[in-house]
This record gives structure tokens, sequence and C-alpha cells, in this order.
């Protein structure tokens, strides 16, 4: 059977690096992987584990049919390496770093996906931006305007069957509601593989 493509989303500073890094020792005994997206973007830039690469290289990596996903998102090309396919077509899981504005696209190539939302109070979200020191205040109330319009859409996304994660809390409940959402999708005896 192939795997499942696991299609993690939310607002920047929701906490889904975080998540990411903090899920990844319990990921392979549930056989999932997870994918090194690449980005338009300084490798220095902080953040999340990604391999950052010129615009030029982007564009040739594209045109040479390297990603099974791309997108653009504030004024960054994004990519999700082709090898995913590999991955799901030998069983294995996938967890992604995606986007919620790619994500028709994301259903349409991969139609049983899991889609998760990360959501997170503005209050820990703004706090989270603050400690972080990353954004300009004018930056920083752009993201939060941006978190609640994701919080004001839930229940469009439940309809677009996309589970929600809230991530307001510790890290460790936050993982430990990403690793539920993933074990009630994916079939029982991928834990097994």
């Amino acid at each position: 059977m192939p795997g499942k493509l696991i299609y993690l989303m939310g607002p920047s500073g929701s906490g889904k690096d975080s998540l990411i890094d903090a899920a990844r020792p319990y990921l392979p005994e549930r056989g999932c992987e997870v994918i090194r997206r690449v980005i338009t973007r300084s490798c220095e830039a902080v953040g999340e584990d990604a391999l950052g690469v010129s615009r030029e290289v982007f564009q040739s990596l594209k045109e040479e049919g390297a990603f099974a996903m791309h997108w653009q998102a504030n004024g960054l090309e994004y990519g999700i390496p082709a090898q995913i396919d590999d991955w799901l077509d030998s069983g294995r899981h996938v967890l992604v770093n995606g986007s919620r504005g790619y994500l028709k696209n994301a259903r349409e190539r991969y139609p049983d996906l899991l889609a998760i939302m990360v959501c997170v109070d503005t209050r820990v979200l703004h706090q989270r931006l603050l400690a972080r020191g990353r954004e300009t205040p004018a930056e920083i109330s752009a993201r939060l305007q941006r978190n609640q319009l994701f919080l004001d859409t839930t229940d469009e996304l439940q309809a677009e069957q996309v589970s929600l994660l809230n991530n307001s809390a510790t890290l460790s409940r936050g993982v430990q509601g990403l690793l539920a959402l993933i074990d009630a999708s994916v079939a029982p005896a991928a834990h097994s593989a």
C-alpha cells in the first residue's frame, strides 16, 4: 500500500518547525519520513532546516522536475523534492511543511493526504514572535492579522477536511497532538513496518 502524505500548515510563528523537529524521533516507528524543503533564501536564515538556494538554482531544479510540489509565498519560492513520491510509493508516510495557499493543488496530486492546520492563540503568537526577534513591529502586526484570519476560518477548514492542531500550549502537548492525528490517519500496518 502507498504511504500517506501528511501536509502540515500554519501561519509563521505557529510552531510548525518546532513541532516537526520535536516529533522527528517518534516518526520512524510510524513509518514516517520528514522531507527537507528547498527555499529561495540564505542557508544562514534562522528557522527551519531547509536547503537554501538562489532563485536561479531553484528555477533550474523546477525545470528539471526535481520538485513534486512547489509554490510562492512571502516573496520566496518553496519546493518539495520529488523524493517524496519514491517514499510514498514504497509505503512510507511523508511529513511535509506545506502551505495553506497550495493545499488545493497538493490535494489534486495526493487526494488522500492528511491536511493538518497548526493553530495558535494570537496572544501566544505575539509572545513567540517577540521572543524570536526576527520581525519588525510592522511585520509582527501583519503576522498577527494573518493568524487571526486563520483562526476565523476554522469552520471552513473543517469543511475542507483539515484537521486542526492547537499549538498554544507546551511543545510536548503539541507533539502529542500531532502524533495522535498521524496515528489516527495512517494504516495500522505501517506502525510495524
